[in-house]
C-alpha cells in the first residue's frame, strides 16, 4: 500500500486527483493542513509520497509550493491535471431561504465569484480547505451555513448538494505534481511504466542583457518546448530572480544535450524531476 500525502481532508479535490492517479493501486491517504505539512511528511518517512496542487488555470501558480519544492529536495515523479467543479451543499434539512453564510478555501471563493455576487445575502468565509468546511459544518450541525466543495466531499460528510457547477469558467482545472524522496524515483517510474517526456528545472542567470533570451534559444534549437516559466525574486539580492521551467520532449537524448548546453550559461540550475507529462481528467 502506498502512503499519500495530501494538503486537505478526505473529499478534496487532491483526494480526488490523487486517487486518479494512483487508479486501481490501494492507497492511503496523510490529510494535510498546509503544504509545508506535507513536505514535512516526506521529510520524516521517506516512503511517504507527496500529491501537491502547483498550478491552476484560473488562480495561476501556487508559488510558495515552488519555494517548498526546491528547498525540500525531493523529485517530482508524475503529474495529474483535474478538471475543478464546484458544487454548493448544506445540512439535509436545510434550504436556499435557510443560508445566511458559506464557507470555502478561498481559491475556491474566487472562481465561484459570480455564482457568489447572485447571493449578496450570504457572507463569504475564508476557511483552510473546501472538503474540510463540509465536514465541520455537518460535524458541528451549524445551522444557516453552506460550504463550496466537490460533489464527492458533499455526499461523503452526508451534505445536500444545492447546486452543482458553480465555478465561474468551466475551463477549470488544476495541476497537480507527484513528488518522492530521490531515492524512490526510479523504483516508482519502472514500477508504473511510465515514458519520461516533460522534466521541471529551477535556474538562476548572471545579471547580464540577453541572458534568458540565450538560454531560450538553446532550447528551441534543440526542438525542446516550453511548457511553462514561471520568475520569483531572490530574497535578499535585488532585482535577481530564478526561472521555474517545465519542458516537454520527445527525444531524451535531445532533452539530455539541450541541459549540457545551457548549464554553463545558469547559475545554480537543478532539475526537480523527468516525468510523464499528465493528461487532464474530468470529475
Amino acid at each position: 500500500m502506498k502512503r499519500i500525502a495530501i494538503q486537505g481532508a478526505l473529499g478534496s479535490f487532491h483526494d480526488v486527483a490523487a486517487h486518479r492517479y494512483f487508479a486501481d493501486e490501494e492507497i492511503e491517504l496523510i490529510c494535510c493542513n498546509t503544504f509545508e505539512e506535507l513536505f514535512e511528511a516526506i521529510r520524516k518517512d521517506s516512503q511517504v509520497i507527496g500529491f501537491c496542487a502547483i498550478e491552476n488555470t484560473i488562480a495561476g501558480s501556487l508559488l510558495h509550493n515552488y519555494e517548498l519544492l526546491k528547498q525540500s529536495n525531493v523529485q517530482i515523479v508524475g503529474e495529474q491535471k483535474l478538471r475543478i467543479s464546484h458544487s454548493i451543499c448544506c445540512l439535509p434539512e436545510e434550504d436556499w431561504s435557510d443560508l445566511t453564510e458559506v464557507n470555502s478555501h478561498p481559491i475556491a471563493l474566487m472562481q465561484c465569484r459570480e455564482f457568489l455576487s447572485q447571493h449578496p445575502e450570504m457572507k463569504v468565509v475564508e476557511t483552510e480547505d473546501t472538503a474540510q468546511s463540509a465536514e465541520f459544518i455537518k460535524q458541528r450541525h451549524l445551522k444557516g451555513h453552506a460550504a463550496i466543495c466537490a460533489k464527492a466531499a458533499a455526499e461523503m460528510y452526508g451534505m445536500k448538494v444545492l447546486q452543482e457547477g458553480i465555478e465561474t469558467n468551466k475551463h477549470n482545472f488544476t495541476r497537480f505534481l507527484v513528488v518522492a524522496d530521490p531515492w524512490q524515483v526510479d523504483e516508482l517510474n519502472r514500477y508504473r511504466h511510465k515514458e519520461i517526456n516533460k522534466a521541471s528545472m529551477v535556474f538562476t542567470l548572471p545579471h547580464t542583457e540577453g541572458s534568458l533570451s540565450q538560454v531560450l534559444s538553446i532550447l528551441s534549437f534543440y526542438r525542446i518546448s516550453l511548457s511553462k516559466i514561471q520568475s520569483l525574486p531572490i530574497i535578499g539580492r535585488e532585482w535577481e530572480y530564478q526561472f521555474y521551467v517545465d519542458i516537454v520532449f520527445d527525444n531524451v537524448l535531445r532533452y539530455k544535450q539541450s541541459i549540457n548546453a545551457i548549464t554553463p550559461l545558469t547559475k545554480e540550475l537543478k532539475i526537480l524531476g523527468e516525468y510523464e507529462e499528465g493528461n487532464s481528467a474530468y470529475e
